[in-house]
């Protein structure tokens, strides 16, 4: 067999081999997204989506801007505003204005929100530890800087 043969062959695997890592990456992570869903319905009647919101604003207690939100999150200003809404409904949330500039909204989490929230966090981590227990701390530690620096280099690259 010619040399170019096998690099060929060898190129086919690892893309195979890539491939496959791909759909055990989705496959898991619905998995443990599905769970993570389940479990925080049923134990805090909350949704996915509002827990991620609640966590960006966990981490910036001035607040933030709605438009700021949505780009961390990496969803559209209608999403967010639908959800910041709810949590305003349910005290969770305060939404002001941005002092000169009524038409920009600055939200934040109430004290109830921050407690709510903290509650949540503490129960999702245990969760994780349980969900991904069979991952050992060097492996877990290994696999995030490996997917952290692919992901540094793709968004470099786009």
């Amino acid at each position: 067999m010619s040399e170019a043969v096998l690099e060929r062959d060898n190129a086919v695997a690892g893309n195979k081999d890539r491939l496959r890592l791909w759909i055990r990456l989705l496959r898991a992570a619905r998995i443990v997204e599905g769970e993570l869903r389940e479990r925080l319905k049923s134990n805090f009647e909350t949704t996915l989506p509002r827990f991620d919101v609640m966590s960006a604003l966990y981490r910036q207690p001035d607040g933030m801007l709605m438009s700021d939100l949505s780009r961390f999150l990496l969803v559209s200003n209608g999403n967010v505003t639908g959800i910041i809404d709810r949590l305003v409904t349910d005290g969770f949330v305060v939404r002001s204005n941005r002092e000169g500039d009524r038409r920009t909204s600055i939200v934040r989490l109430t004290e109830g929100g921050a407690k709510r929230f903290a509650a949540m966090a503490a129960a999702h981590e245990d969760w994780i530890d349980e969900l991904l227990g069979e991952v050992g701390e060097q492996d877990a530690r290994h696999l995030s800087s490996m997917l952290k620096a692919f992901r540094s280099n793709w968004e470099a690259e786009h």
